[in-house]
């Protein structure tokens, strides 16, 4: 009886823990579709990574293909983003395309709207590379069309989404105003996103005067600007915005690596010859300040709106820019390679799409 008891004590723990492991196990897909932080986690190195192919999606923007301009490593190709407390679901296009059936996405934004929006039609066309597919660009609109499925996908490059208007002084951004938003009425899904060029100064700066609450000035505290309009934009999207057959997404703000003390290097430390992700141990820098400011506003909306919230999880990845694999000149840490970062936003655009009823 001695002898026996630590024995049967040791079968009693060892079926605990099997049904333990197969409920833990039955549960994460179960979070996954009920609800789920996507966005804590940790990059994890995965052998059947990237989605795609960059030399099979022809219509790849040159900036973006880092490998054919180059970049000699690709381990920065082979990470999976692992949420903390659930698991996201593998990119399904099948799935994604039986979902967006006869309907239309707009991303509304900047380059790194342009960033994501050609990582999703890179990651469709890698399903259907006989597809009949169309890509045309008229102006700032760019429409990429999946004739199979009557699905489009649209870019409108939009940098600050406030109106910027040619008059008499010269070139106004006008932070209380957005008349182009007529264009982004009668779609299915929007995908907004501005930051990037909000502080840009000098021949990077696209307009001469800014206008804030009627007043015409030479230039203003760009935090406080860039939070002037984003609140002329929530108010267009609670006014114009019909939650019964439009769903409204914010694209979080994708941070740059252009200083290596956000991540235990030097100043003079930028994404280049950067080859591996940081952790949250050596990436101590906390969220930047523009964060905060989206938040704020979105929490304000009497329209539900949609975050998705990439900015940690891009902070961590060091080592996804272009840097100086552009094909140009320069030291890209602002965007991103494709396959790569991007792929991941789309990969947490699918799991939510999915996850809920049409």
């Amino acid at each position: 009886m001695g002898n026996g008891f630590p024995r049967f004590c040791w079968i009693v723990l060892s079926w605990i823990l099997i049904v333990s492991i197969q409920q833990v196990q039955l549960s994460e897909p179960q979070a996954a579709a009920v609800g789920c932080d996507y966005f804590q986690g940790s990059w994890v190195f995965d052998k059947t990574y990237p989605l795609y192919n960059t030399m099979d999606c022809p219509f790849i923007e040159k900036e973006f293909d880092c490998q054919a301009n180059g970049r000699p490593d690709q381990l920065y190709l082979k990470y999976r983003w692992k949420p903390n407390d659930c698991m996201l679901p593998r990119f399904n296009a099948k799935d994604l395309l039986r979902k967006l059936k006869g309907k239309k996405m707009m991303f509304i934004g900047d380059s790194l709207s342009l960033n994501q929006w050609q990582s999703l039609t890179c990651m469709l066309h890698a399903f259907l590379p006989q597809s009949n597919y169309t890509v045309h660009r008229e102006g700032n609109l760019s429409t990429f069309y999946l004739p199979e499925y009557e699905v489009s996908l649209m870019l409108s490059r939009n940098a600050f989404l406030a109106d910027i208007v040619q008059e008499n002084i010269g070139t106004v951004l006008k932070l209380d105003s957005i008349k182009n938003g007529e264009s982004w009425k009668g779609y299915d899904f929007l995908i907004f996103n501005t930051w990037h060029w909000w502080l840009h100064t000098g021949r990077k700066q696209p307009w001469d005067f800014i206008e804030s609450r009627g007043k015409v000035k030479k230039d203003m505290d760009r935090m406080a600007a860039y939070r002037e309009a984003l609140r002329t934009w929530s108010k267009w999207v609670d006014s114009n915005v019909n939650t019964t057959t439009t769903q409204v997404f914010f694209q979080g703000i994708s941070p740059t690596h252009f200083n290596g003390k956000e991540w235990n290097g030097t100043k003079a430390t930028t994404c280049t010859h950067q080859i591996r992700p940081a952790t949250d141990l050596t990436y101590e820098s906390g969220p930047p300040p523009e964060v905060m400011i989206v938040k704020e506003v979105l929490k304000n909306m009497s329209t539900p709106v949609v975050l998705l919230d990439i900015t940690r999880l891009s902070q961590l990845r060091k080592d996804g820019h272009p840097s100086i694999y552009t094909g140009l000149k320069g030291n890209d840490c602002s965007h991103w390679c494709l396959a790569g970062v991007p792929d991941t936003w789309n990969e947490i655009l699918y799991a939510i799409l999915t996850s809920r009823k049409t």
